[in-house]
């Protein structure tokens, strides 16, 4: 085993022979067959371990074994524990979930600071097998059926190539220690089940399922690209970017075929993988929306909408006469000016004497109304925005100057009658938007 993984972090990982990185260990026999072979090979690495305290005294008693087999092998070793309950409770994750993300974080934190390159991990031939069926039991998308990746950002796996029947006969050859998980056994977990029961019968029907496993799942990795790179150029074809909103019209995706499937592709970058939720959107009325943890999709007149999930801004500017919270953060410019010139979309002049409570900015807020140039009587903003078919998104973005409750101007659309400059004005203001 020692000579064939050699061979293959050669091939496949030669970053191993030249630079040093990180070994995650848990003490099982994977981790420390992957330790041994990494020490026999001369590579230049540190070893993290993680206590989760999950398993009381046993997860003591692993994170102290570690520790004295690095004093043994005098190795570089780094043992962190964690809150696993009370991080899961707080972030409503399960244990398995949150022991994940700790753990990888943390692994993060010390490449950062010990100026190491990457992690290790012993996950092997008999974990991608595991993980398919897992995926395939529970329901996955295609690349859900692709396996665990030899190399991700900042994680590599040597050990995939390998079953668990050579890491244990490698082993006990070598004589290398480790503690057995007591939790390995219990059948409560899926992953356990499929372990214990499942597999070993696949191997008696055929001792080549893990072999032509792999051929499979390479064959999935491929048809995964090509899935890939066609879905690529479906959405530069339909999508059309407006600033931070990206907009998929309605046209174009109807004519999708499959719709469901194209969906699915062209949203799950976005956190979104339901697509029935997805069609119900479609055929939903205008306003609709649906969020993933990092994106929000609307469905608008003509098209879904999409954009980053982010915290409405509440600020209000106070521009004149005095100017807060931050002059350098104020997206509008002021000057007077001794006569009008031609106005724009972003530029607005009006007559300093009607502003009697100065002029602050701020975001549009329900019951606003204003008095439109041109017009004889008043008009709720929301009207405003109805007329001229205002999506959700603008008029969340929809900033508004105003003197007192009065508004002076709906910025970059229709200013205020009663702050219009005439033959009487005396000193006049030049008002542009840079936001």
């Amino acid at each position: 085993m020692k000579t064939r993984f050699k061979a293959h972090i050669e091939t496949h990982f030669p970053e191993m022979l030249q630079k040093p990185f990180l070994l995650a260990c848990s003490g099982g026999v994977d981790s420390m067959v992957l330790w041994t072979l990494c020490r026999e090979s001369g590579l230049d690495f540190e070893v993290a371990h993680c206590n989760f305290n999950l398993r009381g005294d046993d997860s003591t008693k692993d994170a102290d074994f570690v520790t004295e087999m690095g004093i043994i092998w005098n190795q570089t070793i780094h043992v962190k524990q964690f809150n696993t309950v009370a991080y899961s409770a707080s972030h409503k994750q399960s244990l398995q979930e949150s022991a994940r993300v700790l753990r990888y974080e943390w692994f993060a934190d010390l490449l950062r600071e010990r100026n190491l390159t990457f992690t290790i991990t012993a996950h092997h031939a008999d974990d991608q097998l595991e993980t398919f069926l897992i995926n395939l039991i529970r329901g996955t998308g295609l690349e859900g059926l692709t396996g665990i990746p030899a190399a991700a950002k900042g994680i590599r796996r040597p050990l995939l190539p390998f079953d668990r029947e050579e890491i244990l006969a490698y082993a006990h050859d070598t004589k290398t220690p480790w503690r057995e998980d007591a939790s390995n056994t219990e059948e409560k977990y899926l992953r356990n089940r499929l372990r214990q029961s499942v597999i070993p019968n696949l191997k008696k029907a055929d001792s080549r399922v893990l072999g032509n496993f792999e051929k499979s799942l390479d064959f999935l990795k491929g048809s995964r690209a090509l899935l890939g790179n066609h879905i690529a150029e479906v959405r530069d074809r339909v999508l059309e970017k407006e600033g931070e909103v990206v907009r998929f019209p309605l046209k174009a995706l109807e004519q999708l075929s499959p719709l469901d499937p194209y969906l699915y592709e062209l949203f799950r970058p976005y956190g979104f993988t339901d697509w029935q939720a997805l069609r119900r959107l479609m055929d939903g009325i205008s306003g609709k929306e649906i969020r993933s943890a990092t994106h929000r999709l609307l469905r608008d007149r003509t098209a879904l909408l999409l954009r980053p999930v982010q915290a409405q801004s509440q600020e209000i500017y106070q521009i004149y006469p005095q100017v807060s919270p931050n002059p350098s953060d104020l997206p509008m410019i002021l000057s007077e000016v001794a006569h009008m010139e031609q106005a724009g979309k972003n530029v607005l002049y009006v007559d300093r004497e009607t502003l009697k409570e100065g002029l602050q900015l701020r975001k549009w807020q329900k019951g606003d109304y204003f008095y439109p140039l041109g017009m004889s009587g008043r008009q709720k903003i929301a009207k405003y925005f109805k007329d001229h078919k205002f999506n959700l998104f603008e008029k969340e973005d929809q900033w508004i100057l105003c003197s007192g409750d009065a508004i002076v101007w709906l910025v970059g659309h229709r200013p205020d009658e009663r702050f219009k400059v005439t033959g009487q004005t005396k000193q006049i203001l030049r008002l542009e938007w840079r936001g």
